[in-house]
């Protein structure tokens, strides 16, 4: 309640860029104007010219090292476009898919998480973008879907072995295993996989050609999906899940990938299956339980 007014700069932000058809740099420009417009209508959040002035010193300060960044990584996206090298391997990978869009979808995604090793966000989705991104658009993905799929796995090379510098930096405070680590981190993030197929298969999750009922349908069906794997990665709902039930719950979570109606119902249905089972299931070991003395 004191704080929640902030958000509207944000919601504004998006409107800008989702549904304005402004430029990034338009939208960001007048999302900042909206943020002090907006802090000022709340004494607990009112802004001096003083405080004004330093936040616009901290975010040039801070923008530095993003924008050292960008320089470096525009060289080398300079490099792939001279020679052809970004075109030559969008169409590398279409070939070795032979037009099949999930087999290229797991060739880009290999590529994607290769291209973003020991890479901060910026720099990783710049390359990738350059690089892998133009294979999905040549098969008629539309961009927005294309861009959010080579991002994401992008960023999952670095929670995957051999390099996995943030699973690596976490063994380091917590002083486990680097490589163990690196491999829970990968079956811990496990969903965040399938996540992106969403974005391809299920355009509606991006707001891509759809309509609001459409849009919540298929992100409600999303969120239950991610859900069903996280419950067949760890087996566990209510109590421990046999390996049938977490063989369904998996396929029922890719059932839901997709914004197809029917497919939806059978994910549900299973979903439902494998709920009424286990709480069944843990009721009983309850039942069964010795009570603490």
């Amino acid at each position: 309640r004191e704080r929640g007014h902030l958000l509207i700069p944000i919601a504004f932000l998006l409107y800008m860029l989702l549904f304005s058809g402004a430029t990034v740099i338009f939208s960001a420009f007048w999302a900042i104007v909206a943020t002090i417009v907006v802090s000022m209508t709340r004494k607990s959040t009112r802004m001096t010219f003083t405080q004004i002035l330093d936040a616009f010193s901290e975010g040039t300060r801070s923008v530095v090292s993003v924008a050292v960044a960008c320089a470096v990584v525009g060289i080398i996206i300079g490099v792939v476009s001279l020679t052809g090298f970004g075109l030559n391997m969008a169409n590398a990978i279409i070939q070795l898919g032979q037009s099949n869009l999930m087999l290229t979808l797991l060739l880009t995604m290999v590529t994607c998480m290769i291209l973003g090793m020991g890479l901060p966000s910026i720099p990783a989705y710049l390359i990738t973008a350059t690089m892998a991104a133009p294979a999905l658009v040549k098969l008629g993905i539309p961009p927005l879907a294309a861009h959010m799929f080579v991002f994401y796995f992008a960023m999952f090379a670095n929670i995957t072995p051999p390099v996995a510098l943030a699973s690596f930096a976490a063994a380091g405070l917590s002083g486990g295993d680097p490589m163990k680590t690196g491999l829970q981190s990968v079956k811990l993030s496990l969903a965040g996989f399938i996540v992106p197929y969403m974005f391809i298969y299920n355009t509606a999750l991006l707001l891509i050609d759809t309509t609001p009922f459409v849009a919540i349908r298929v992100s409600i069906t999303a969120v239950i999906g991610v859900c069903m794997i996280g419950m067949a990665t760890e087996g566990y709902l209510f109590t421990n899940m046999n390996n049938i039930l977490r063989i369904l719950a998996f396929a029922g979570a890719l059932l839901l990938i997709t914004a197809n109606v029917v497919q939806d119902a059978i994910g549900l249905t299973l979903l439902v299956v494998i709920v009424l089972y286990q709480r069944h299931a843990g009721k009983k070991v309850k039942q069964n339980a010795v009570p603490q003395a």
